[in-house]
């Protein structure tokens, strides 16, 4: 029921379901939701989930979470998140994985509706430490698709997984395309490792 009523709403919309969510290998993953240029992504997130009948988690700031409202977020999916840093929210998110049998963590690593140089890197640390695959999903306004890459089980080579994932999102685009930016982490950019020895 819940899988034909989230096809029902995309196709009601214009939108179709592409291929298959990867369910082996994947109960425990990180989800990319991208691109990421709107607030309209969130109801077609919603229908998404719906149509691949996926039950998708998400990380808020902990006060969401106190009453009256606490209890609907958390049915929604919302994981509380304590830690201010980005290695305690890491090593957070990894012991949540290693405490359930199923997690589908969906991260926007834009972080931002808006244009950005650099996607935020948490959702790949996150992978890497918990040692789950990361599965990139797309919502693709040129085509009016909705989908999914093929799995990336984070490797010794940053470089090479940030490749994997420009293959998948190349051509994709959002709602506001010129807020879509490059796929790529600060910490590919030669001068990162540079200017983190220099304040080391």
């Amino acid at each position: 029921m819940r899988r034909a009523l989230g096809r029902l709403l995309l196709r009601a919309i214009g939108w179709r379901a592409v291929g298959e969510f990867p369910r082996s290998g994947c109960e425990k993953c990180v989800l990319i939701a991208a691109p990421h240029t709107s607030n309209w992504d969130l109801p077609f997130m919603i229908a998404f989930a719906m149509a691949f009948e996926l039950h998708i988690a998400w990380m808020g700031k902990y006060t969401l979470f106190r009453p009256p409202f606490g209890g609907f977020m958390r049915w929604l999916g919302g994981v509380p998140v304590r830690r201010t840093t980005r290695e305690g929210k890491v090593d957070e998110m990894a012991q949540l994985f290693a405490g359930r049998p199923r997690l589908v963590l969906a991260i926007a690593p834009e972080g931002t509706r808006f244009r950005s140089e650099h996607w935020k890197s948490g959702f790949y640390w996150i992978a890497r430490r918990a040692g789950v695959p990361i599965v990139p999903s797309y919502l693709d306004f040129g085509t009016r698709t909705a989908g999914f890459g093929p799995p990336l089980v984070p490797s010794d080579s940053l470089r090479a997984d940030m490749d994997h994932l420009r293959a998948v999102y190349a051509g994709k685009r959002g709602l506001f395309p010129e807020r879509f930016g490059p796929v790529r982490l600060l910490e590919e950019d030669p001068s990162y490792s540079t200017s983190r020895s220099a304040s080391a």
